[in-house]
């Protein structure tokens, strides 16, 4: 929380850059995304730092978006990213200004809540929810104003009531979709390993956007009739409990799909697996990113990119949520973990033949904690 001599002295020092700024006469005009604040830092929950945004030329639309990113990982970061990089590139296209109020509650309801009724208290043009929690709680926040809604990273938006069809949401909610083809990866699986008998199941029963991809593979090994074991946790020290179990339980492959919680929790729990010598399949490259054998699922870059995309069309040209079409996309992309590969004992080209087939594309990674990490 910023002191009033700080916030005096703040105004103070930008009045002067102003007049400096207006003496050099050498404003292009160009408009930007401006990010004021990052809740899950040092900064109080909801709490606005000052902009130090440019003077606008006059006459130059001027929006604001709230953006609430549910917890802090590699694939929401991703999706965040890109989208204000992209609100940047039709800023500067377009000749508008859009600037970005993002906050991260960390998973942690009560903050989440306090931020969203912030966006509401400032009168935000528009309010981004990243991963399912987010714009759920911002549908019911916005029951009655209707400020508009851009959801990314829902994984089943029919199924928790967000929308009333893919095709209309039908309110003041619309997004992108990040639904996972269970199925898909369930074939991987064998694939790698047709003598697999015992599959794990690791998930967060309180993350809805596990609910159908587990009752999905459920019944995809129930008509297999291949034994499966499920494992659960709802923070880090109890998801490796969970995942060390599903090393005692014998299991010959885990399977956990785009869970936020097991996400955060992967860079601890990889080395159980590959230390056991069983192989990780999971919903997002992210998890791959973080150890797990293998990612399937699709470009969060890219999800975040129509996001911004979806942004612009409501804002600049008067599109309404209600009948604009979730964006769902290929689910196609498998992204090995070549250490983590080599770790389990298997051969990499070995598993490329047998994934391609059945991918749009076969891609690899080494464990790092962010993608900018990443050599390559």
């Amino acid at each position: 929380m910023k002191t009033r001599n700080v916030v005096k002295k703040f105004f103070a020092v930008a009045a002067a850059v102003a007049v400096t700024l207006s003496l050099c006469a050498c404003s292009n005009g160009q408009s930007q995304v401006t990010q004021q604040s990052q809740t899950g830092q040092s900064q109080a929950p909801g709490t606005q730092a000052p902009s130090g945004n440019p003077q606008q030329p006059a006459g130059e639309a001027d929006y604001t978006i709230g953006i609430c990113n549910y917890v802090d990982d590699a694939s929401l970061n991703q999706i965040n990213e890109n989208i204000q990089a992209r609100l940047k590139e039709i800023g500067e296209e377009k000749g508008v200004t859009f600037h970005v109020d993002y906050e991260n509650p960390n998973g942690d309801a009560t903050v989440m809540s306090q931020i969203i009724a912030n966006f509401q208290a400032d009168k935000v043009d528009l309010m981004v929810g990243i991963a399912t929690p987010v714009a759920m709680a911002m549908q019911a926040a916005t029951e009655d104003s209707k400020t508009p809604v851009v959801f990314s990273a829902v994984s089943d938006p029919v199924g928790v009531e967000l929308v009333e069809s893919l095709e209309a949401p039908g309110s003041n909610l619309t997004g992108t979709s990040d639904f996972l083809d269970t199925n898909a990866i369930m074939e991987l699986i064998f694939a790698a390993n047709p003598d697999a008998s015992k599959i794990g199941l690791l998930y967060d029963v309180g993350q809805d956007s596990s609910a159908a991809p587990i009752a999905h593979a459920k019944e995809y090994l129930d008509a297999k009739g291949i034994e499966y074991v499920e494992r659960t946790g709802t923070n880090t020290a109890e998801v490796m409990q969970a995942a060390q179990a599903l090393v005692s339980d014998g299991v010959d492959a885990v399977f956990t799909p785009t869970d936020n919680t097991i996400m955060t929790a992967e860079l601890a729990i990889y080395e159980i697996f590959t230390d056991a010598k069983i192989p990780h399949y999971t919903g997002a490259d992210s998890f791959a990113l973080n150890g797990a054998f293998l990612g399937y699922g699709v470009d969060y870059a890219n999800l975040g990119r129509e996001t911004a995309d979806m942004i612009a069309e409501i804002l600049l040209d008067g599109k309404d949520p209600a009948s604009m079409a979730v964006k769902t996309f290929d689910n196609g992309t498998a992204t090995v973990n070549t250490e983590t590969c080599e770790a389990l004992g298997l051969d990499y080209a070995e598993i490329e033949a047998a994934f391609s087939p059945l991918c749009t594309k076969v891609q690899t990674i080494t464990t790092a904690e962010e993608f900018g990490d990443v050599n390559g």
